[in-house]
């Protein structure tokens, strides 16, 4: 345990180093946390993985457009929609290759009810990022409300072999399986 929270320790220390103009989808620390995420079995290892992987793809590198994205989140979890639609927009419209700004216009558009603008959004984030496991479980989610069960397996295998601690990802697989006689 002690091993886990040194190797924790070195990450937060690396990250918060990091030049803010490096930060992003490109960043080059992904591909040692992404490893490190699949490799590891320790639940605890896998979360703090997962916060450092989203904090980065959060950090655009531009102040302005960060300040963007955490008034939409804001918006977004008082339930402000048309705000933090506003929000999403603007980063998007300052930052578009920025997949952080498609994922949470996409998962706004989900909460929204306005699917086909949420899997077009889902597609730009995954052009971005392939690795989003974020875009990839919200296009499961999709798939499983328009009743397209093999693609909602299909997006969440590509999330779960991406992030296998992905929350919900196997119990999302076992009762989408289950529902097509497929169980395992």
């Amino acid at each position: 345990m002690t091993r886990f929270f040194l190797a924790l320790l070195v990450s937060l220390v690396a990250l918060m180093a990091a030049p803010t103009g490096m930060a992003r989808q490109d960043d080059e620390r992904l591909k040692d946390l992404f490893t490190r995420l699949q490799a590891t079995q320790n639940v605890q290892e896998a979360r703090a993985i997962e916060a450092l992987i989203w904090s980065i793809w959060f950090e655009s590198g531009n102040e302005t457009v960060n300040r963007l994205l955490e008034r939409g989140n804001e918006a977004m979890n008082r339930g402000q929609m048309i705000d933090a639609l506003a929000q999403f927009n603007s980063v998007i419209e300052i930052d578009p290759k920025l997949a952080e700004g498609w994922n949470r216009r996409a998962t706004l558009l989900y909460l929204m009810g306005d699917l086909p603008s949420s899997l077009r959004d889902i597609d730009r984030t995954l052009e971005l990022e392939p690795r989003h496991f974020g875009a990839l479980s919200g296009l499961g989610l999709i798939r499983t409300n328009l009743d397209q069960v093999e693609a909602a397996i299909a997006a969440f295998e590509r999330a779960m072999a991406i992030n296998p601690h992905l929350v919900g990802g196997k119990e999302n697989l076992r009762e989408l399986r289950r529902r097509i006689g497929r169980d395992i």
